[in-house]
């Protein structure tokens, strides 16, 4: 890696520093941004989908199986906003570049996990390293190219991630179809993915020293974390005799509760409360926060639902969300450039709408465990709508804040969606636990059935549709928002 000749200088404005490469690696450093965000993109997925497999081959409870997932979105979201501080701290390429190690060496240690309690500690670690990986890749691309070419620059990133994350998790189902032990193979195969970002990162990026005058807020990364483990915590053992969840989570709450006094008061917060005041803002986030809770959802119970108990496999299961990734991929630009124009309400509300339908359509025709012919045309409905959320939201929450602040409102923006889908898979993990117990379901959900296969898949059935419903509610109360607190934002120049 290159050395910078001079450190940086915190008097002198971020956009007149030394760039981070030469003009001739910028595509190179274009690319390892793309495969860093395909590393977190395609992580999440093909997880979901691994979760029957892991759950198989390692005996893991419920609970451990939504530990695997929050585990990972616990470090990721409480620290996300860290990141971006540590990367202006002590240099963009230094921390990203340790947040690709990180992310890699800690992907060895799932794939060689022994028992669900390792996996769970190996993924919290890889939950730190995207903490600092993910703001990086964007940041970096930004960094690289001037502003006249900055914005062909993205959309190529853009394209190109939401390609690699239609593609991994067709990979990653066809090695799963193959064997139960196969799962361990999606976590190896990010070392070469890694591998091959560190070095393009070495040969074309400059070390930046950071600026020294940047403060991190430790206090408040430290009360995130405690605060959002405590209350996934509680939530994860909601309705379990004698396991005092609702103290957990009102500790959880409590603290968490410190953590939005700390940032009102602290001088440099890694959360900038004031942006809230913002009504488009703070409608933004909200809606953000159901409809992710929403999108979360579905991503961790279909797989855990379809795979174990109807004719479908892990490569199949990966479909349902590959019309998504597609859609995305094809009308994000569009979509976006209406949006500019007319304003983002109307495609956000319509989105949301569109996932609602999609989630209630799940729902309705899972008795009939038609995959190709009920499911999939619903999940599709689904990935419809959220193509036409994704670019427009961007734009909301982007014009409701100053050209400054831009990079804060796109970090916060970026957490509270991490959050949520933390809070779903906690919640409705618990929901699915006492929805099937209430149906006198004689194993677990989740798990193949194993003697008494009418009870089981009848009380499984009932507990997926519990799960899916509430998320298709919220998606509906998603699209409410975006009625009534974006109407201000047709007036706003998206940024």
């Amino acid at each position: 890696m290159q050395v910078e000749e001079a450190p940086h200088d915190p008097a002198v404005p971020f956009s007149s520093r030394p760039p981070i490469c030469a003009p001739e690696s910028r595509p190179w450093l274009l690319v390892t941004a793309i495969l860093a965000s395909a590393l977190g993109f395609i992580d999440g997925t093909v997880v979901a989908v691994a979760l029957p497999s892991i759950r198989e081959t390692l005996g893991a409870t419920l609970p451990q199986a939504q530990w695997v997932t929050n585990a990972y979105l616990l470090l990721l979201c409480a620290l996300i906003l860290t990141g971006g501080t540590l990367a202006d701290r002590f240099g963009l390429a230094r921390v990203f570049g340790s947040g690709i190690a990180l992310f890699v060496l800690a992907s060895l240690g799932c794939a060689a996990a022994p028992t669900p309690g390792v996996l769970i500690l190996a993924r919290a670690v890889q939950g730190f390293g995207a903490a600092l990986m993910v703001p990086g890749s964007l940041a970096l691309v930004s960094r690289a190219y001037p502003r006249e070419e900055r914005g062909r620059a993205i959309g190529t990133w853009a394209a190109a991630s939401a390609l690699t994350t239609a593609i991994g998790p067709i990979v990653g189902g066809l090695a799963l179809s193959l064997g139960p032990e196969m799962w361990r193979w999606i976590f190896a195969v990010n070392l070469p993915l890694g591998g091959l970002a560190l070095l393009l990162l070495f040969r074309h990026a400059r070390v930046g020293t950071g600026l020294a005058g940047v403060p991190v807020d430790g206090t408040g990364a430290v009360l995130a974390t405690l605060g959002l483990l405590l209350l996934a915590w509680g939530l994860t053992l909601a309705g379990r005799p004698g396991s005092y969840w609702p103290l957990w989570s009102l500790a959880g709450l409590a603290i968490f509760a410190l953590f939005l006094r700390h940032e009102a008061r602290v001088r440099d917060p890694m959360l900038p409360l004031d942006l809230f005041r913002h009504p488009v803002f703070a409608a933004a986030n909200l809606l953000s926060f159901f409809l992710y809770f929403a999108l979360s959802t579905m991503l961790f119970f279909l797989p855990m639902y379809v795979v174990p108990l109807w004719p479908v496999n892990e490569l199949e299961a990966t479909a349902a969300f590959a019309p998504q990734s597609v859609f995305l991929a094809t009308l994000s630009r569009p979509v976006g450039a209406w949006a500019d124009r007319h304003g983002p309400r109307g495609p956000i509300a319509l989105g949301a709408a569109l996932v609602a339908c999609g989630d209630t359509l799940v729902a309705w025709t899972a008795p009939q465990m038609d995959f190709w012919g009920h499911t999939l045309p619903a999940m599709a409905l689904a990935g419809l709508g959220m193509a036409l959320v994704v670019a427009p939201l961007s734009a909301a929450v982007m014009g409701a804040a100053e050209e400054s602040r831009t990079g804060a409102a796109s970090g916060v923006n970026n957490a509270v969606s991490r959050m949520s889908g933390l809070v779903a898979v906690a919640l409705l993990g618990a929901v699915a636990a006492m929805a099937y117990r209430a149906a006198g379901g004689p194993l677990d959900f989740g798990v193949p059935a194993e003697g008494a296969e009418a009870a089981h898949r009848a009380a499984s059935l009932v507990a997926f549709r519990w799960v899916v419903g509430i998320a298709a509610g919220l998606a509906a109360l998603a699209s409410v928002t975006a009625l009534l607190g974006l109407r201000r934002a047709e007036t706003t120049t998206p940024a």
